[in-house]
């Protein structure tokens, strides 16, 4: 059977992944779905953490637009992450794959507190670990905590997976015969300005600490074992 090409890899996903055909809240068979794929590369070996959004249940953005104060939305928005990082370890665990929960807010109670060199033990160990409250802090978005964890941790790649196959020249729900990007480097990314794939404070950070970044959609089978194995899929980023 043919290795891996990464052996420790950070997962980012968006709350909605969780959501399934809704718009908000968590349905358990997609989070069912989503663990079945993380479940599929804990068995290769792989040391497997990932970074979890909070867009299923709290979006920041909405109540700025109506006069929240940015600090306090971006806090709820902290502890909706902790809420899909329990459901997902619930699932995992009952796939018989060991997590561990880590948050950048602590609440002992729940789960335990980021700490880097525990983190990567937890990694060794064969445990699966969800980074949950994004960096623990306000004005910055769960994609700068995943760069932000997987420079930390040491992984090889951050597998950021999305609704679509890749990052396209423009949206091509608007154009469908919008381009396909195979490959970008960091600063084409930039450049183009591409938010709706990672914003820009995270895309400088990978920059800055080479971290190449595969952009790809969740939803087709097999698309977590397929990045792993380092088969052609979605769009990456990178040096060049």
């Amino acid at each position: 059977m043919t290795a891996p090409k990464y052996q420790r890899v950070l997962l980012k996903l968006g709350g909605e992944a969780l959501s399934g055909q809704g718009e908000y809240g968590i349905d358990p068979t997609a989070v069912s779905r989503v663990t079945d794929q993380i479940a599929q590369v804990h068995r290769l070996g792989v040391q497997t953490a990932i970074v979890i959004g909070g867009g299923n249940i709290w979006r920041g953005q909405s109540a700025l637009a109506r006069e929240m104060d940015r600090a306090t939305a971006d806090h709820m928005g902290m502890l909706a992450t902790v809420i899909n990082a329990l459901a997902l370890q619930d699932s995992l665990e009952r796939k018989k794959v060991f997590t561990r929960v880590q948050t950048a807010v602590e609440m002992r109670q729940i789960a335990e507190p980021y700490i880097r060199r525990r983190a990567i033990r937890h990694l060794e160990k064969g445990r699966v670990v969800i980074f949950a409250a994004g960096t623990g802090n306000p004005y910055f978005t769960t994609d700068t905590a995943a760069a932000l964890r997987a420079v930390e941790i040491g992984a090889q790649v951050i597998l950021k997976a999305t609704k679509v196959d890749g990052i396209y020249a423009e949206n091509p729900r608007n154009n469908p015969q919008a381009r396909r990007f195979h490959r970008l480097t960091y600063l084409k990314a930039l450049n183009l300005q591409l938010e709706e794939v990672m914003d820009s404070t995270a895309l400088s950070l990978c920059m800055e600490n080479h971290m190449p970044i595969i952009v790809f959609n969740l939803w087709e089978p097999g698309s977590v074992e397929k990045a792993v194995m380092g088969d052609e899929i979605g769009t990456l980023v990178s040096d060049g």
